[in-house]
């Protein structure tokens, strides 16, 4: 950056015909400017610039020079216009992470409308349930549905991810309806990964251990199971809403809710120089799921702060 630096220098004294006047364009002095053209010469080993005492003359090989440097800044400007003219246009690749069940329900049903919005983009959606490392895997974002407080990662909100404890009726007939939250080391949990459930309730925040009788790594084997009648789950409503409003699942507990740190969230590495095509996404997506997602209108879920019934 510094050799670009000295010939621009350079083809601003060739353009004002003297060193003063290039001096006071690029805002350095008359001293700083002819050190610069010394050095340029010295650099390779060729003489550029005549000097008198009344002008300043190109030499043959300085004509030559110039005629080649004013190409090669000409074209740094064009680059640079092309990609400040690319940064605010949503196109190009995007690429994104995001979890299995979550990406198949509340993001591929509505990517006909962010590519019918901006035609020039084109996406490649990964399901996993995986923590993807972005930046090493080439992601330009990733949807998380986690408590990222601690995350060196930057995160925009893009909807609240209410989690219920809930079971099947066919099971809550066989075994009883838990009563209180002690009662839920009596009956079968299920989880995918979670060895115990942290919960928030009246007296604060809870710790249940869970011992799962079905092992698996698939969070929709256990959406599965739980409506099935295996056990009670601790499910999110963007996932079992539905089956919780058509009476296929019962929420159980209500007064025990997940965690309200956990939170729907797009993250990205760098604040700086945030690609139009990943801004768009992100916009998209956070004015479609709002404050009350579509998965939650209409669905009752007991706050855990208020302590009473209310419909979100």
């Amino acid at each position: 950056m510094d050799h670009l630096r000295d010939l621009e220098i350079f083809a601003q004294v060739v353009a004002t015909g003297g060193m003063s006047t290039a001096a006071r364009n690029l805002g350095l002095s008359p001293a700083v400017v002819s050190k610069r053209i010394r050095r340029l010469e010295e650099r390779l080993g060729a003489r550029l610039l005549q000097r008198t005492t009344r002008q300043l003359a190109l030499t043959e090989i300085g004509q030559g020079f110039y005629e080649r440097v004013v190409l090669i800044l000409a074209s740094i400007e064009n680059a640079e216009m092309w990609v400040a003219h690319g940064s605010a246009t949503v196109r190009g690749l995007l690429r994104i992470s995001a979890p299995t069940s979550f990406g198949r329900m509340h993001i591929a049903p509505h990517l006909k409308g962010i590519l019918d919005l901006y035609p020039a983009l084109t996406v490649d959606l990964v399901l996993s349930d995986d923590f993807v490392d972005i930046i090493r895997d080439g992601f330009d974002l990733a949807i998380r549905i986690a408590d990222l407080e601690n995350s060196s990662l930057i995160a925009r909100r893009l909807a609240p991810n209410h989690r219920i404890l809930c079971a099947s009726p066919a099971y809550l007939a066989r075994y009883g309806t838990p009563e209180c939250i002690d009662d839920l080391s009596r009956h079968a949990l299920l989880s995918h990964t979670a060895a115990e459930w942290q919960l928030e309730g009246p007296e604060g925040s809870r710790h249940v251990r869970v011992d799962s009788r079905l092992k698996t790594n698939s969070s929709e084997v256990v959406r599965e199971a739980v409506i099935a009648g295996i056990g009670i789950a601790l499910r999110s409503t963007w996932d079992v809403g539905p089956e919780v409003k058509s009476g296929s699942l019962v929420q159980i507990l209500p007064e025990y809710t997940g965690s309200k740190r956990v939170i729907i969230q797009a993250v990205y590495p760098s604040r700086r120089h945030l690609e139009q095509k990943v801004r768009a996404f992100i916009d998209y997506f956070q004015a479609l799921y709002g404050d009350t997602p579509y998965w939650d209108r209409g669905l009752h879920v007991l706050s855990s702060k208020q302590g009473d019934l209310s419909r979100v």
